[in-house]
């Protein structure tokens, strides 16, 4: 059942939010700017060089609305500064250019040094120094331990300027997520026998979706994934008076990845799609007694008795659902633990829902199939939260079964492909491809 629920909700602050078993505070997650003070060549008097390490992923290279680091009006060779008070091993940095259209624009060129204790040294095995706006730019290099990382900036048309500055220990997603310099050659060539059906489901969407304005929808799946360059973070709603134990938590978090992947392998080398492989990071769970998870480790967040809908909630502050700017200055855990979908699973619930928002369905039925090949309708809820249809009132010209008709496939089908295919085929521009 396809769950579109409104854009936005109001935030209620209710329950309580544990950072693993600890005080609830923020986390730094992958990211090691978070520990580092940021020093730079030139800070114009109303900027801030703290802006580059301060977590806020920015919405666009013109970022009006937070703190930003500029070197207006000085122009040449200018450089921020991550400093550690213990070395650090690095083998990744990104980069998000602030660029204002006047007199702030994109640099010449820019590579990354590290301090070897006498002279700061271009780091070796270097990728590659995308320059592009409105983006993380990413390079990965050769492990480097230092207690000093230095991004170098030439400036081009005007002065330059960060907005945000990472540093990783292993490279985000396992390797750069930044668009293939030739890509795929394979585009939209669906097979002629599907040309037409594809087409009536495209115009019924056009038409149904979001009264009429299903462009101006912004928080598909595809808008989650873009948003994070690369990967889906989930919490999961633990909507059951069932216990969990550390294997259980640990098998539900696997067959989520497993089902998530048969979606996204529909995509790997097809129109221009950047990424062959997303990673599912499940980092939090909601629970009405915090006694039901039979584990003492922090690999995830926990919230516990914060209700809604008469369910365990993830901390709103945390959720893409409530923050669809991708600003989350209030969550305990920080950005790095933000989730965009919930897996809602829920003792006695029949068939299932999804949309924006995540997956729901009975519990019952999501261990009872957790080591299944195929997931049935947990695919056709993730089908959902990308914007794939249902079809209950009508069927597509010579189609009879897929995924996406309930009840009447159990497994991704070549017409489901086509229809995701298509979703990506017309969003693809909004996020530069």
């Amino acid at each position: 059942m396809r769950r579109w629920w409104p854009a936005m909700v109001p935030l209620l602050a209710v329950g309580l939010v544990l950072t693993g078993m600890g005080v609830a505070q923020a986390a730094p997650g992958d990211n090691l700017a978070w520990t580092a003070t940021a020093t730079a060549s030139y800070t114009s008097p109303w900027e801030s060089v703290g802006a580059i390490r301060d977590g806020i992923d920015p919405s666009q290279s013109n970022d009006t609305q937070n703190p930003r680091w500029g070197t207006w009006p000085n122009t040449g060779e200018q450089w921020v500064q991550l400093t550690w008070s213990q070395p650090q091993t690095i083998r990744a940095a990104e980069v998000y250019f602030f660029d204002d259209n006047g007199g702030v624009r994109l640099p010449a060129s820019w590579r990354v040094q590290s301090w070897n204790g006498s002279a700061y040294t271009d780091v070796a095995g270097a990728s590659g120094y995308p320059i592009a706006a409105n983006r993380y730019n990413l390079v990965t290099f050769t492990a480097v331990s230092t207690t000093q990382l230095r991004v170098l900036m030439q400036s081009g048309a005007g002065s330059v300027g960060l907005l945000e500055v990472k540093a990783h220990a292993q490279p985000p997603g396992g390797g750069p997520t930044t668009p293939p310099t030739t890509p795929p050659a394979s585009g939209w060539n669906p097979p002629s026998n599907l040309v037409t059906p594809l087409d009536e489901v495209w115009r019924h969407q056009e038409q149904t979706y979001n009264n009429g304005n299903l462009y101006g929808f912004r928080n598909y799946g595809w808008d989650q994934l873009f948003a994070n360059r690369g990967y889906v973070n989930y919490c999961v709603r633990w909507d059951s008076s069932a216990n969990v134990t550390t294997a259980q938590r640990d098998q539900i978090h696997a067959a989520l990845a497993r089902q998530h992947k048969k979606w996204m392998d529909v995509m790997v080398g097809h129109n221009a799609f950047p990424y062959t492989d997303v990673p599912i990071r499940v980092v939090g769970w909601a629970v009405r007694n915090r006694s039901q998870l039979q584990w003492s480790d922090t690999s995830v967040d926990i919230y516990v008795n914060d209700i809604r809908e008469n369910a365990p909630q993830c901390a709103a502050p945390c959720g893409r659902f409530f923050n669809q700017s991708g600003q989350y200055p209030n969550c305990p855990g920080g950005a790095a633990r933000h989730y965009d979908q919930s897996l809602w699973l829920t003792d006695g619930f029949g068939g299932g829902a999804g949309g924006d928002w995540g997956q729901r369905m009975g519990r019952e039925y999501f261990m009872n199939n957790i080591n299944a090949e195929n997931m049935t309708i947990l695919l056709h809820e993730i089908g959902h939260t990308y914007g794939l249809d249902d079809f209950y009132d009508w069927t597509p010209t010579g189609q009879c079964c897929f995924i996406m008709k309930a009840g009447s496939a159990s497994s991704i089908t070549e017409f489901d492909r086509w229809m995701f295919r298509d979703w990506w085929r017309h969003l693809k521009s909004r996020y530069g491809y």
